[in-house]
């Protein structure tokens, strides 16, 4: 009987060990969504549901602040020449997409990935053009509709702003928060009390040592945007433990 019991524990155990191998080899982060190969366009909610469908570990998405403090999804700063920040949500909901869906508020883009929970939704703050106080505002704004949508558990934060980052750290002490701006080494994000890196490709070719550092001091290492397949090949082998790619399908082959 005990040898029964004994066989069956280490059943379990593998199984679980297996399940966290797996779970470790999927190191994709679609950027601004699966958008390249798919027809939808970057940043919308077709984008994110592609990333779903196709398993990444993470859709990453950024969000502004229109002049009404309604919160929205999209990449640059202005969109068909409308300034985001500048505008208020009456005249921005009127816009549309490329592939037809409305400028999506982070509501309905928080709404539309919390009926799922493998893919983690990657919410970047972006850094306001008006003034630091907008900033540290967007990031107060972002963590609590996070909260109140109740997608805390699958999102997690980036910055370029350094105080962006710590600001959301204070408001969600238990949120992972990384930082993208590339210019702080690990010592100092884990004296921070920041949960990892996210840095361009140029900077962690130059930094690879980060790589095994961050590991060491258990914190996570993303590297974006990294596209071509000798890039990709290059940080899975550094063994980087996220890769932010416009090639998602690609690398997810590469990753097998």
């Amino acid at each position: 009987m005990k040898k029964g019991f004994l066989m069956l524990a280490i059943g379990l155990m593998s199984l679980v060990s297996m399940d966290g191998m797996s779970q470790k080899k999927n190191k994709v982060i679609a950027h601004r969504g699966a958008w390249k190969n798919t027809g939808a366009t970057e940043n919308s909610i077709g984008a994110l549901e592609h990333a779903i469908k196709l398993g990444c570990y993470g859709s990453e998405f950024d969000v502004h602040m229109s002049a009404d403090s309604v919160l929205y999804v999209l990449h640059d700063h202005s969109i068909q020449g409308t300034n985001i920040e500048t505008t208020n949500s009456a005249e921005l909901s009127k816009i549309k997409l490329a592939n037809g869906e409305s400028l999506p508020t982070l509501e309905a883009y928080l709404k539309a990935g919390s009926k799922q929970k493998k893919t983690r939704l990657i919410l970047e703050i972006k850094t306001s053009k008006i003034s630091k106080e907008r900033s540290l505002a967007l990031a107060t704004k972002c963590v609590d509709l996070v909260k109140k949508m109740k997608v805390e558990k699958i999102t997690d934060y980036i910055a370029f702003d350094w105080d962006v980052c710590l600001k959301v750290k204070q408001l969600a002490p238990k949120a992972h928060v990384e930082y993208l701006n590339g210019d702080k080494t690990p010592d100092e994000i884990q004296a921070a009390g920041l949960d990892g890196i996210d840095y361009h490709f140029s900077v962690l070719k130059k930094h690879d040592d980060y790589i095994p550092a961050m590991r060491q001091k258990k914190l996570t290492t993303n590297v974006w945007t990294v596209n071509s397949e000798a890039d990709l090949k290059y940080f899975l082998e550094k063994d980087a433990d996220y890769i932010t790619t416009n090639e998602p399908e690609l690398l997810l082959s590469l990753s097998k």
